[in-house]
């Protein structure tokens, strides 16, 4: 089945808002095994989007809809389809109920346009909204496949998930079901990664392996497809072992782990405390910890030592070892690292420094950055890393692999991990 997305919205061409959309239906059209093609972006017009429609129609199997569902003049893509298609338009009852109830609970009055939103193609399987007011749609005709979904990430996604996947996978006669796993990996590049993995990627079958980038990490999604979830998890588990014999080190985690939760579990369950001091990424470190729950019982504390003075002062950084190796250094990270703990009475202490950018700083390169974890029995290791972005990339992207070298610490000391 091959399949085209045709995105609905003025606002997206604009450049208002990002089209997260395609790239979501995308990613779980592949796991469902069906290829799409082409993306398209149409603003609220209707002879464009007719336009759209025709092309679609001559080169797509299923076209899938997002956005112009709403209840102003200018959502108009299921009339737009219902003239396409010559089917008529009819009010879902389910639908209008719901939005009546909505309505009412809120303490809102509904206009007569609110019950727009609840007219469907005639003959369609509607598609519930429980996450919203307008309900999605689905209809065969003339062999060609159309779903019509919300625009609203939050109402679009859990429906796909939910009822348009069920719906493709009944309709093509598929009764199996679909697993994914996915692992998660830092410290390694999307192109290095696919490297060392290439005689499993050109290998696969089912289970399906894609190789994806995102802002905090890589990522490998295993997906496979079985008559029940346990059959499918056998049939992803010896090529996950195969993939970890390769590039098992640079692993952080798996699903939904990030790197800042990762840290977290792993300081919470071994209850172990941590402290940082920070110069170039200023508490972004700190920042991502905290944001996991219950990391209170771990997080102690810690000190933004920007200036030099402050580092002396704050932390007793003695004056000499800055003169003589600065402050963008191995031995100014481990110092920093070291008093933070002291001075916190933490298991784990961190020490950040580095040159962000945009120039230079004590002589180093823009980019240049050393990271050091110091851990209960005061053993020291540091971390060069040679960064290469805008000031404040390099500012995250140092915060992050502090992260993932606290996994990586915590991981190697206590193998149970």
């Amino acid at each position: 089945m091959k399949a085209e997305i045709i995105a609905v919205g003025s606002e997206l061409l604009l450049g208002q808002i990002t089209n997260t959309n395609a790239a979501f239906i995308s990613a779980r059209l592949a796991e469902a095994g069906v290829d799409v093609y082409y993306h398209t972006v149409v603003g609220d017009n209707p002879n464009r989007l007719d336009e759209a429609i025709t092309i679609a129609q001559n080169r797509a199997d299923l076209i899938i809809f997002s956005g112009g569902l709403g209840p102003t003049k200018d959502d108009l893509t299921k009339e737009t389809i219902a003239k396409k298609l010559g089917v008529a338009l009819e009010s879902d009852n389910d639908a209008l109920i719901s939005i009546e109830a909505y309505f009412k609970r809120t303490g809102r009055t509904m206009t007569d346009n609110n019950k727009k939103q609840a007219l469907v193609l005639s003959g369609s399987t509607v598609l519930a909204n429980n996450h919203g007011m307008a309900p999605g749609m689905a209809i065969k005709k003339n062999g060609k496949c159309y779903i019509l979904l919300p625009g609203p990430p939050h109402e679009m996604q859990p429906m796909f998930e939910k009822e348009a996947i069920p719906y493709l996978l009944g309709t093509s006669g598929n009764k199996e079901v679909i697993v994914s796993r996915v692992l998660k990996f830092y410290g390694i590049g999307e192109a290095e990664l696919e490297y060392r993995v290439q005689s499993i990627l050109d290998s696969q079958t089912n289970p399906t392996v894609a190789p994806l980038a995102s802002p905090d990490s890589v990522i490998l999604r295993l997906t496979s497809k079985a008559e029940s979830v346990e059959a499918a998890h056998k049939l992803i588990t010896p090529v996950e072992s195969e993939i970890r014999s390769l590039v098992g080190q640079f692993i952080y985690g798996i699903d939904e782990d990030s790197l800042s939760s990762k840290a977290a579990e792993l300081l919470l369950r071994n209850g172990l405390t941590i402290a940082a001091a920070e110069s170039l990424t200023a508490g972004l470190f700190m920042a991502e910890l905290a944001d996991e729950p219950g990391i209170s019982s771990s997080l102690k504390g810690g000190v933004v030592v920007y200036d030099e003075n402050a580092k002396k002062e704050q932390l007793d950084i003695p004056g000499s070892l800055l003169d003589e190796y600065g402050v963008v250094s191995s031995e100014c990270a481990a110092a920093l690292a070291r008093s933070v703990k002291r001075k916190f009475s933490s298991d784990i202490g961190i020490g950040l420094t580095g040159a962000a950018g945009p120039d230079p700083h004590d002589g180093k390169p823009v980019g240049t950055v050393w990271i050091g974890i110091a851990y209960k029995d005061d053993e020291v290791k540091t971390y060069k890393l040679d960064l290469s972005g805008s000031r404040n990339a390099n500012r995250k992207r140092a915060a992050r692999f502090a992260l993932y070298y606290v996994i990586k610490e915590l991981k190697s000391r206590l193998p149970e991990n």
